[in-house]
């Protein structure tokens, strides 16, 4: 422990070379955005035109110099750069910490990017921040050092004209699937392609569709060729992206003269720097660059904090390609020539123009960057200094303590003298040099007399009384346990239990023997048949429980024992274990009144089983059972009867209710009354219960319409939503009912609908009126929280039905489709404002504004009673699949995928004519509801892969960068 201590302490300085490099540090998944600042710091072009840039650091400076108590923060990207670009060249750290550069960026620290689309948008960035530069040689750093272009060329067969289309490119993207040369990839890059057919080209000079071809042409290349090498492709089987595992060969040098347009231009290139992907995964892994030193011409390895200088200047990538072997059927890798190499898991190689001039070895440093750096570098070395002097007084503790040991040490063992003893725990951390060393803790040994409990030996150690002596005067606490701290009474229990455990299997069988003979006489004793059946068990289980007094010490156990004893003693009350002979007491803690839960074991028997349950209940064969149990079993038969009485009758008074036969409905009202009551259904279903069944249920007592009132008194239903989805909610009653209803229960709140013909006798209309009459705010307030529940669900099933052709799904032809079936006509009609009248029921409130109130207790009535009806009668050309609120449109587009076979890039999905394009959206937030209908209409798939990598190409940046600083330009 005490190396480990010491390495942590050690500063990590930047090695003595004057050529050596500086790592970054790897905040959690940032490798990748590291390898590319390796790689661009190495452009000494670039780097000089950052230098370039002006700086707003005027606030940090103070005269020459720069305020020591302000910690410099740059505002820019560049001077970001600027600042990652001045550490990494003079820095004498060994790594630096590029947070801010990447707070600044926005990326997620802990999420894994795709390289290629970060390298694709920040040079973008960019170009655009240095485009507002006033110095040309800054401003256009970007194209002079990494743009070129290239045209779409395409010719018409018939009259021979071309039609170009010219385009700037900043890295050419190689497809390498079927490809084991660099110069084969980029031959296919340039390929003529044939546009027949369908395909076929509009020629403007024809004027008619006519046969062509189609190629791209070079026409200059920059002084940095990126080349991207596509080894993330889409699999349209998962949905996913894949890697690649392909190899592909390169050479250092690069000629690209014979794909370029104009001829007779320098177009040699050199291999600058090559990246590479560790993993067989498109999702994880991990990225480093391996780059060329264009000074002197060395290649390093760059992984993150790490730096390696190859050997003899040259590039080797063979260990790379043996860390990340795929399977065991992978290719081998195929031979290489002089210099030209091979990699499966390159992605991004870099070529540089090659010339005659030698690069530029004075780029210096600006001198406000330079004093930012000194300042640091200065931190770094009085960090530096207090990180040695904490190691040597580190060391000068150790020594310290390692003589106190050397002293003792020989003094500790006990001989024929006095002795103590102490915690073996902490005399093995007093030993241990690289810890302090605390108090004398022996609490843990102790039994519940406060003595040395004799199970705890083993975790003592004895030891003479003058090291005892120093040990306390040094350290202190205690409490000290000489010869005579053993606790007798625990031995003695001990010793008890242990023979007991030996004796229980012979007593087993003696018991066994006993209860086989017939009790006599009244010398017999009570004994519960459920404990003689497991009373062995029992036995044992107590006698573990008073073993387990070992690991107590004076009311404090230790953690495990602790959970132990937590445990058992959960499982007892969820279980309700009784102890011995407990199982025939009654609620009154006497004999009860049952003979068929006991039977009459022999006083031998007793006096056996005594031994292990000292403290079991006790009731000789002539007690007597309890007196007040006598009582209420004589009152529980007269109960019974009066319930069944009271049943009788009130099913006698109630047929129709009870039968649910000849009941009134709100959508076919009656003819011969104007007048319906309403009570809850949950009342209904309570009675029947209890006249079914009145010597199991309680009578009831009261009609408990409160449940269907609001906490302003108003009534929470419509005169349409008590004819449809809230119907089961309520029970309609005769007035003759309801006269009875009054009688035998006791109603808290009166509900009714009364039926009144207004106007003349020409153009009568009919309205019901409710008594109490609608609370609007509270029926809206329910109905905004049925659609919140409708959107927090965890399983539920929905519906996709696949759209077969281009034509929209019309109203008329599948009207169950263009809404979801939770929300109907009569659920719309519901959701008019406060200030709209249904026609068919009477909601005016008597324009008094009502009072706001809590609606926390209605609000769980709500969950608990209230649930619209949704079920979907399921149609050709739907299936059913299992969503939760939670889950991404993405995935269940996958889900769909597996379901209908169709990609996810190909699907187009709507619901309630609403598009769903959204693909990090939940389910919850688009509106997507249990039992939904969601519509899919599927594209034509894509013909080639090279045309499915563009689509992607456009549609995983967007994806993978979304929300940071790289999309914000």
């Amino acid at each position: 422990m005490k190396t480990v201590f010491i390495t942590l302490m050690t500063p990590t300085v930047r090695g003595e070379k004057k050529n050596s490099f500086v790592g970054l540090t790897n905040l959690g998944a940032t490798c990748y955005v590291n390898t590319f600042l390796q790689v661009w710091f190495l452009n000494l072009e670039l780097r000089q035109a950052l230098y370039l840039c002006p700086s707003t650091c005027s606030d940090y400076m103070m005269g020459d110099g720069i305020h020591e108590e302000k910690d410099y923060e740059p505002q820019t990207i560049c001077e970001h750069l600027q600042y990652l670009f001045a550490l990494l060249q003079n820095s004498n750290r060994r790594y630096i910490d590029p947070s801010g550069f990447v707070k600044a960026l926005g990326l997620d620290t802990g999420q894994q990017q795709d390289a290629q689309e970060f390298s694709k948008l920040f040079m973008s960035l960019l170009e655009d921040t240095l485009s507002k530069q006033k110095n040309p040689d800054v401003r256009n750093i970007v194209q002079q050092q990494f743009c070129g272009e290239y045209a779409y060329v395409t010719v018409c067969n018939q009259c021979g004209r071309e039609s170009k289309l010219l385009s700037k490119f900043y890295e050419l993207e190689l497809n390498i699937q079927g490809h084991k040369q660099l110069t084969d990839c980029i031959s296919e890059f340039l390929k003529e392609e044939k546009l027949e057919g369908d395909n076929r080209y509009f020629c403007e000079n024809c004027q008619s569709k006519q046969n062509a071809t189609r190629k791209i042409r070079l026409l200059s290349l920059p002084c940095t060729l990126n080349l991207q090498l596509m080894r993330f492709v889409f699999d349209r089987q998962t949905g996913h992206k894949k890697k690649l595992n392909t190899y592909i060969g390169f050479s250092e040098i690069l000629d690209m003269e014979p794909y370029v347009e104009h001829k007779g231009g320098s177009y040699v290139y050199e291999l600058s720097a090559v990246l590479i992907h560790r993993g067989v995964s498109a999702y994880s892994g991990h990225y480093i660059a391996h780059v060329k030193d264009p000074q002197s011409g060395e290649w390093y390895k760059f992984n993150d904090e790490d730096i390696e200088k190859m050997e003899g200047k040259k590039l080797q990538l063979g260990i790379e390609e043996d860390l990340a072997e795929p399977s065991k059927s992978q290719t081998r890798k195929p031979k290489c020539g002089k210099g030209t190499h091979c990699s499966r898991n390159a992605y991004m190689l870099v070529y540089r123009l090659q010339t005659q001039e030698k690069p530029n070895t004075t780029i210096q440093v600006p001198a406000f960057l330079q004093e930012l750096v000194d300042r640091d570098n200065s931190k770094f070395e009085e960090w530096c200094i207090e990180m040695a002097e904490m190691r040597k007084q580190s060391v000068d503790k150790g020594k310290a303590k390692h003589e106190e040991v050397k002293e003792l040490y020989q003094r500790l063992p006990a001989g024929a003298e006095p002795y103590e003893f102490v915690s073996l725990e902490w005399l093995q951390k007093w030993l241990d040099e690289s810890t302090p060393t605390k108090p004398i803790d022996n609490h843990a040994c102790l039994c519940s007399h406060d003595k040395l409990h004799p199970d705890k030996i083993s975790i003592m150690k004895r030891i003479s009384e003058y090291a005892a002596d120093i040990f306390y005067s040094r350290y202190g606490g205690g409490p000290r346990l000489t010869v005579k701290a053993l606790c007798k009474e625990c031995v003695v229990e001990r010793c008890r239990v242990l023979r007991l455990k030996n004796q229980l299997n012979e007593d087993y069988k003696t018991v066994n023997n006993l209860l086989k003979a017939t009790v006599k006489g009244s010398d017999g004793f009570w004994v519960g048949k459920s404990s003689l059946r497991s009373w062995r068990q029992l036995a044992l289980e107590q006698l573990d429980e008073q073993d387990g007094d070992a690991d107590q010490s004076n009311g404090k156990m230790n953690g495990n024992t602790l959970n132990k004893d937590e445990s058992k003693e959960e499982r007892k009350e969820e279980e309700e274990e009784l102890n011995f002979n407990e199982d025939i007491l009654c609620p009154h803690g006497e004999l009860c009144i049952s003979e068929n839960e006991r039977r009459l074991v022999s006083k031998e028997a007793w006096s056996k089983l005594q031994q292990y349950f000292p403290k079991a209940p006790e009731f000789p064969s002539y007690k007597e059972c309890c007196s007040q149990c006598k009582i209420l079993e004589r009152e529980g038969e007269e109960n019974e009867a009066l319930h069944k009485m009271i049943a009788n009758e009130q099913k006698t008074s109630l047929p129709n209710l009870f039968q649910d036969k000849n009941r009134p409905c709100l959508s076919n009202w009656p003819e011969d009354t104007d007048v319906l009551y309403i009570v809850s259904q949950f009342f209904v279903e309570e009675w029947r219960k209890f006249v079914r069944k009145p010597t199991r249920c309680s009578p009831v007592s009261s009609v408990g319409n409160s449940a269907l009132l609001c906490p302003h008194g108003g009534l929470m239903f419509t005169f349409a939503s008590m004819t449809k989805e809230d119907s089961k909610l309520i029970a309609l009653i005769w007035p003759s009912e309801w006269q009875m209803i009054q009688k035998l229960f006791v109603v808290d709140h009166v509900i009714k609908i009364t039926r009144t013909e207004v106007g003349d006798a020409d153009s009568s209309e009919t309205q019901y009126i409710s008594e109490p009459k609608l609370c609007p705010e509270c029926r809206e307030g329910l109905l905004c929280q049925q659609q919140r529940d409708l959107r927090e669900y965890t399983q539920a099933t929905i519906y996709v039905h696949k759209v077969v052709d281009n034509k929209k799904v019309m109203k008329d032809s599948a009207p169950e489709l263009n809404v979801s079936s939770s929300e109907t006509e009569e659920d719309k009609e519901e959701a008019k404002p406060d200030g709209e009248k249904d026609p068919d029921f009477n909601q005016s409130n008597g324009g008094t504004k009502r009072q706001k109130i809590s609606h926390q207790n209605y609000i769980a009535y709500q969950k608990q009673v209230i649930r619209r009806s949704m079920r979907h009668r399921k149609v050709r050309g739907e299936k059913a699949l299992l969503v939760s609120a939670n889950q991404t449109l993405k995935e269940l587009k996958i889900q769909i995928m597996h379901a209908f076979s169709v990609a996810p890039f190909d699907q187009n999905l709507s619901i309630d004519g609403k598009i769903l394009s959204d693909d990090c959206a939940t389910l919850g937030t688009l509106g997507v509801i249990p039992e939904s209908v969601i519509l899919l209409k599927a594209d034509e798939p894509i013909a080639d892969y090279a045309a499915m990598d563009d689509v992607m190409q456009v549609c995983m940046p967007e994806e993978g960068f979304k929300g940071t600083g790289l999309l914000g330009h």
